[in-house]
């Protein structure tokens, strides 16, 4: 007799990634697609929509491989919040816009901010708008693509491709939504239709559900591509990161999910509507929970630009030269802010830095300064969600570089909290089979994924990571018109 079992894809950064669970939550098969994206231009990220859906087909029938399984419900999720714009049809016009590693909607973002007033904005869609607002990505295309844009009668998000492709119904998690800024009203947790006429005139957007609704049911067409069952229902689905939430059961009040992957992500539920300048309020990916959010631009991106540099040597390797460098790198400081800085410093035009090299310094300290730096990067984070109204007391370590416990133990030394670490950190793959296996039965993510270990801050290091933390936000703000103006050259 087959064993019933659930498949979850999640399309991230540097890859897709898909997992075959069991309804008791054991992983049965997983699979991966690495991908890159396309950066056209400085500040430009983008990739092509259609990649998502091959990627899914692939991960799709190597999931299903041989095994006595029978595959009862679909979960999906993806980066974002993304714009990816279609015809009537389905038929991406250009490539996707990532959400806020791509900094080009500056110019639609000051727009906006003078004609809605940016207080109203915030008030309304309980974020500022920034480079990671969606809504700003739109109108960058009706700047500057007035053709592409009029044409446009479809927005899609990784998540929801997915689901159209499987399911042909065209549908947007209220989450997502959320990230329209200035689209979506969070109060009333809908689009904000003169918003949208001002914004996007013409543009069709989709009916909203919150991401563990069944969105629909996988067609014939789309079971003969991907081997799947057809008629089994697809959740609607959500953005990566809220996915991760759930996947290691970071959904109460006071919980952080901290997200350690290609960029760092931070999510704190929130009991009521909290709003800052500096972080992005939401509506969370459970029905009736909210949530105050931040993200850095780059973590592991950097671990990995360093790697291709160093050339010669892999991951396990630099782990062990960064340990034996120690607390400090030697005296390096790196600021993580290689693609510009999400929150709370808000910065598209800030740009990394390494202070302090001699040429004493080794790959282990320049390798060591990039894991400190998340750990500062995500010091400066919560620190802000606290001031802002949220309430961090538990966080919860979910994403790849939780496999690497020199990266876990430097965060906890650096913002001296624990973090507990789940039985399976696979990230959003996992949150979204859940929700899958959700529409079809019962089931406790505790069970499915209880606490495998807690990760406690070494307290004899709490002085020293002070200095270093007070001499990381010096650097910011002393260099940061140096860094804007080269930023300007870079973009000419």
């Amino acid at each position: 007799m087959a064993v019933p079992a659930v498949i979850g894809v999640d399309i991230g950064t540097s890859s897709s990634k898909g997992v075959l669970v069991g309804l008791d939550g054991q992983v049965i098969r997983s699979a991966t697609r690495e991908h890159a994206v396309d950066r056209p231009r400085p500040g430009w990220v983008e990739m092509e929509g259609e990649v998502w859906w091959q990627e899914f087909v692939d991960l799709s029938r190597q999931l299903l491989g041989p095994s006595d399984v029978e595959v009862v419900a679909i979960g999906v999720s993806g980066m974002g919040p993304c714009v990816l714009l279609t015809n009537a049809a389905g038929t991406p016009l250009r490539p996707a816009i990532l959400y806020g590693i791509d900094a080009r909607s500056t110019p639609q973002i000051a727009r906006l901010n003078d004609q809605l007033g940016s207080d109203e904005i915030r008030r309304r869609c309980g974020s500022v708008l920034s480079t990671q607002a969606a809504g700003a990505k739109v109108a960058w295309v009706a700047d500057n693509e007035p053709e592409t844009f009029a044409r446009a009668r479809r927005l899609f998000m990784p998540s929801s491709w997915l689901v159209l492709k499987l399911t042909g119904e065209y549908v947007l998690d209220q989450h997502s939504a959320s990230q329209c800024t200035p689209l979506y009203d969070t109060e009333k947790r809908d689009w904000y239709q003169p918003w949208v006429d001002l914004v996007a005139p013409d543009l069709p957007l989709p009916p909203l559900r919150w991401p563990g609704e069944v969105a629909g049911i996988i067609t014939r067409e789309a079971a003969a591509l991907t081997g799947l069952p057809a008629d089994i229902p697809v959740i609607t689905g959500t953005i990566d990161a809220w996915a991760e939430a759930i996947s290691v059961g970071a959904q109460g009040a006071g919980d952080l999910m901290l997200m350690y992957g290609t960029t760092m992500f931070l999510i704190n539920t929130v009991p009521d509507l909290v709003t800052s300048p500096s972080l992005w309020g939401t509506v969370g990916a459970l029905p009736d929970t909210r949530n105050l959010a931040g993200g850095m631009a780059t973590s592991g991106a950097i671990t990995s630009w360093l790697r291709d540099l160093f050339g010669s040597l892999d991951y396990a390797e630099l782990i062990k030269l960064a340990e034996r460098s120690g607390p400090g790198a030697n005296g390096l400081l790196m600021l993580p802010y290689f693609a510009g800085e999400r929150t709370p410093v808000m910065d598209p035009e800030a740009r990394g830095m390494i202070a302090g090299l001699t040429l004493t310094h080794t790959r282990g300290d320049l390798y060591r300064a990039a894991l400190e730096a998340t750990g500062l990067g995500v010091r400066h984070n919560i620190e802000t969600i606290e001031a802002a109204g949220g309430d961090v007391r538990r966080i919860v370590a979910a994403g790849g570089g939780t496999r690497e416990t020199l990266w876990t133990q430097i965060v906890s030394d650096i913002t001296d909290r624990p973090q507990e670490i789940p039985c399976q950190t696979i990230g959003a793959s996992y949150g979204g089979a859940f929700l899958a296996a959700q529409t079809v039965g019962e089931f406790s993510i505790e069970a499915w994924n209880p606490v495998k270990e807690i990760r406690e801050p070494r307290t004899e290091l709490a002085e020293r990571y002070d200095e270093l933390y007070a001499s990381y936000l010096d650097l910011y703000t002393s260099t940061r018109a140096i860094a804007h103006t080269l930023a300007a050259r870079q973009q000419r």
